[in-house]
């Protein structure tokens, strides 16, 4: 498929398609007039990128598991679970740090009643 087949059937812009391909996380093959043909999985596979994007995953980590992802966009490859812990635990250190400063706000905002 084209690369407007592929953006229509992912509801992804070509822009951003074009981006996923110059940050390597989709490799189309080209014609000799060089336009762009996708495979049908490239929809499963670009599924898979903006779900591991809205999981809050950067283009860096997602180059690192993607390739070990083969099944349907939901599916996660046992090869990707050291990763996605390790994001989820720098993800729960980044929450606790925004709750200590949450506290630390709130309570300067008490204060300035206080006086």
């Amino acid at each position: 498929m084209r690369i407007g087949e592929l953006a229509t059937a992912t509801g992804t812009s070509q822009r951003l398609l074009r981006y996923y391909e110059e940050r390597g996380l989709l490799t189309p093959e080209r014609t000799t007039n060089g336009y762009r043909r996708y495979p049908e999985a490239a929809v499963g596979h670009v599924t898979r990128i903006r779900r591991l994007l809205a999981a809050g995953l950067p283009i860096r980590v997602i180059n690192e598991i993607i390739d070990c992802a083969c099944d349907g966009a939901d599916y996660v490859e046992p090869c990707m679970e050291p990763t996605l812990r390790a994001e989820l635990t720098a993800l729960d250190g980044r929450l606790d740090d925004l709750q200590h400063r949450r506290e630390e706000l709130l309570g300067l905002i008490e204060r300035v009643g206080s006086r």
